[in-house]
């Protein structure tokens, strides 16, 4: 049979997802099943590692049955992932010591604040890129090797293995034949040095695991690269790479200066720098794009906890049913009448990194009504996001001149208006929205020679529709300049006093 399609497979953080692609990128299918977020404490975030496989099994058989089309007209998998979630495993039973540490996950803010006041952060950004915070993936394994007795059993006999999701996801599919991550999730572990491309000694031994076995580390391959077969289908997999990078190069962000914006749980903006990494001044991260044959192509990145977390949790508390009764409520407003929410439900991320901030709405009067409540938490998106981008034009001196964005909140045209006014730069939605997805398939793609050149991936994205501002800079100052104080009260605030 004649291969026509590529397989892309899209473990996020509240489910796992799998899109048959066309190599014109257009969607042929797609399967789809959630899996179970576990609180077990106060800011801790967790998923069982089996199930979260057996639903990406799920979703692949879904989206490859729908497509009607038989496994072997694929070309290849591309695999894209929550980024910093980490699994320990046992390597001979392949059982998960401890359930996944979610990225969400604070219960690592003590000891990475004992970190800065050994004053490490510099010598930590210099080699990664990072900023030291409880969101990175170091001080996630470092826990479980301190608190959970199997682990520890298991590393003393060199039986024990760690990874990222995309590292958990490839050693199941391959039978327990690859043990390998990607530049882009290992540069987002805090143990990779991003300029050396190699496993950090100096950094192991902050987090006190220098002393472990070479194969206790996954393989550090490239973005396109072969990651083995997956044997149940029988397909090769030809790309991993971290779900953030993966809408950069779906949003064929691939000349230095492009940015885009993924509006999801979070957001998260990522400047394309090409082949030199920006150093940040202003606690952006400095990560990797993505590693193609003997290039390496780095990003300024401004990672944004919670964006549509603060949709969901109006619609947890029942202020509004859904997503619809929220825009349509929040359309009934000019603006926001003075009522603002920071959504610091798991602290802040960039440019603040204060783990120790919490949600806040500021601006309530008795005239208050669900609908500024709505406003508000829509805005909050777009305020979040401008406070990356005016700092990431300071740190690359590239002015932004277009947004590309991405993931479901972009569907919503006030969001995009307002992040258009409030930006002062046009706004590109795309035709395919599913940009994460698709571009780990066009990653897979260059892998299996379905695309020669990088030109090639410029063809396949579309534009849907343009948003241009309609307010003056004055205007957006101002509205910055309320939103700012707005967050000076959210910051400090779960600490002992």
């Amino acid at each position: 049979m004649q291969k026509k399609y590529l397989l892309s497979i899209d473990e996020g953080t509240s489910s796992a997802r799998a899109i048959v692609f066309d190599l014109s990128g257009n969607i042929i299918s797609m399967g789809r099943k959630k899996f179970e977020l576990i609180y077990p404490n106060t800011g801790w975030v967790e998923q069982n590692p089996i199930e979260v496989l057996e639903a990406q099994k799920h979703a692949v058989n879904e989206a490859i049955q729908k497509a009607q089309i038989q496994p072997n007209e694929i070309f290849g998998i591309g695999i894209t992932n929550q980024r910093e979630t980490i699994v320990c495993w046992d390597k001979e039973t392949g059982k998960p010591v401890y359930n996944a540490i979610v990225w969400q996950d604070r219960r690592t803010t003590p000891f990475c604040e004992q970190l800065k006041q050994q004053n490490l952060q510099p010598l930590i950004q210099s080699k990664t890129g990072l900023i030291i915070n409880p969101y990175f993936s170091a001080s996630k394994i470092q826990w479980i090797l301190k608190n959970i007795p199997e682990a520890q059993k298991l590393f003393q006999e060199k039986k024990l293995l760690w990874g990222t999701i995309d590292t958990w996801l490839v050693w199941n599919f391959t039978n327990k034949k690859v043990h390998a991550t990607d530049v882009t999730n290992a540069s987002r572990t805090m143990l990779f040095n991003i300029h050396d491309l190699q496993w950090d000694l100096e950094l192991k031994k902050i987090f006190g695991i220098e002393n472990a076995y070479e194969e206790f580390f996954p393989i550090v391959k490239n973005t396109v690269d072969f990651y083995g077969v997956y044997e149940d289908l029988q397909i090769p997999i030809y790309s991993v790479v971290g779900d953030q990078q993966s809408a950069t190069f779906g949003q064929a962000c691939l000349e230095p200066g492009m940015v885009k914006n993924t509006y999801g749980t979070g957001c998260f903006i990522l400047m394309n720098t090409g082949i030199q990494p920006f150093p940040s001044q202003y606690q952006l991260l400095t990560t990797i794009a993505w590693k193609i044959g003997e290039e390496t192509t780095y990003a300024l990145e401004g990672a944004i906890f919670s964006a549509g977390a603060s949709i969901q949790w109006l619609e947890e508390v029942g202020i509004v049913k859904d997503v619809r009764e929220l825009t349509k409520l929040a359309s009934t407003l000019q603006e926001n009448e003075g009522v603002y929410l920071v959504p610091a439900f798991a602290g802040l991320g960039a440019p603040q990194w204060d783990p120790t901030a919490r949600g806040t709405i500021l601006g309530l009067t008795r005239g208050s009504t669900k609908a500024h409540l709505s406003r508000a938490a829509i805005e909050s998106m777009a305020f979040q996001s401008q406070e990356v981008l005016e700092l990431m034009s300071k740190d690359s001196n590239i002015p932004i001149k277009e947004l590309r964005v991405d993931g479901g909140a972009s569907q919503e045209e006030l969001l995009m208006q307002f992040q258009a006014d409030l930006s002062q730069v046009q706004i590109l939605q795309p035709q395919n929205h599913e940009t994460t997805a698709l571009g780990a398939a066009l990653l897979a793609g260059l892998g299996v020679g379905a695309y020669q050149k990088l030109s090639d991936i410029q063809n396949v994205w579309k534009l849907k529709k343009s948003f241009f501002p309609t307010k003056s800079s004055e205007w957006s100052q101002k509205q910055m300049k309320k939103w700012n104080k707005a967050v000076q009260r959210a910051l400090n605030w779960d600490l002992e006093i």
